[in-house]
This record gives C-alpha cells, structure tokens and sequence, in this order.
C-alpha cells in the first residue's frame, strides 16, 4: 500500500496534470469531452464502492461514504449535462419543422 508522501505526491501530480489538461482544452469541447469521458465517471464510483466494502473504521466509512456519493453525483451530472447537449441537436424538436 502507498503511505504517507508518496500519496500525497502522486495526488498532487494528478491534479497538477489534470488542471494543465483542462485549461487547454478550448471552451467550445468541455461539454463533448465530458460526455466522452462519463465511463470514467462510473469507473470511480465502482472503485469508491469497493473502497467502501473494505472499510474497517468509522472515519474510512464516512470517506467511503462521501466517496460513492461525490462520484454519484458526478456520474449523473455528466449524464445529464450529455442528454441535454444531444437535445439541442434533434432535429424532431426544433421549430421550423423542416
């Protein structure tokens, strides 16, 4: 298991990198780069799940807890941010009928 300052170094990588990542990305791709990633969303929520199931103490409970709910909502969000993207493009609802 990774202890201590190494955790903590390969966290802050992540979200260094990530950030970085992001903020080049042009405003008009977060959305289709965000429904292209939702698996990603769903894979977290599964490694928060069994986290949790391994969850010994009270304080690794409550985390685990906070975890399955944090990436719930995360999940959802992408979805539902996708579905009303998609929304814009059919055509059956647009107005015009053409």
């Amino acid at each position: 298991m990774i202890e201590g300052f190494t955790a903590l170094y390969i966290f802050m990588l992540a979200a260094f990198t990530g950030y970085e990542v992001i903020s080049r990305v042009p405003v008009i791709l977060h959305t289709p780069l965000m429904s292209g990633s939702n698996f990603i969303h769903g894979i977290v929520l599964v490694g928060a799940m069994i986290v949790l199931g391994h969850a010994e103490t009270g304080l690794q409970m409550l985390i685990g807890f906070v975890g399955v709910i944090l990436a719930a909502g995360n999940a959802v969000g992408g979805y539902v941010a996708t579905e009303r993207m998609l929304e814009m493009f059919d055509r059956s609802k647009n107005k015009g009928g053409a």
